[in-house]
């Protein structure tokens, strides 16, 4: 029973210690007038959102590398990149599939 707590709380650790490098930074484009028009928009953040899993992958391994573009247009390369990941993994629609008997 002792061994079962440890393994337990060593593990909801190791899920907190997770998600918290998950944590969001600090952006430092943000208020940066977009001079050049090479910010990421929504066709951007929509083609970063579909490679996302791919991307994840490569930066894991390069410091070049990144999930998410941070010069990008704000709200729509926000709304491109959700809506790209989420037609990526299925979105709500996999949860809504019925079982076949």
């Amino acid at each position: 029973m002792k061994k079962k707590r440890i393994l337990l709380v060593s593990l909801v650790v190791l899920a907190l210690l997770l998600l918290a490098g998950c944590a969001a930074g600090l952006n430092p484009t943000v208020d940066v007038p977009d001079v050049d028009g090479k910010s990421a928009g929504f066709w951007s953040g929509l083609w970063h959102g579909f490679i996302s899993p791919i991307t994840f992958i490569i930066s894991l391994f390069s410091d070049n590398v990144n999930v998410y573009e941070v010069f990008n247009s704000g709200n729509w390369y926000d709304f491109g990149f959700m809506f790209g990941v989420s037609l990526i993994f299925g979105g709500g629609a996999r949860g809504a599939m019925r079982k076949s008997s």
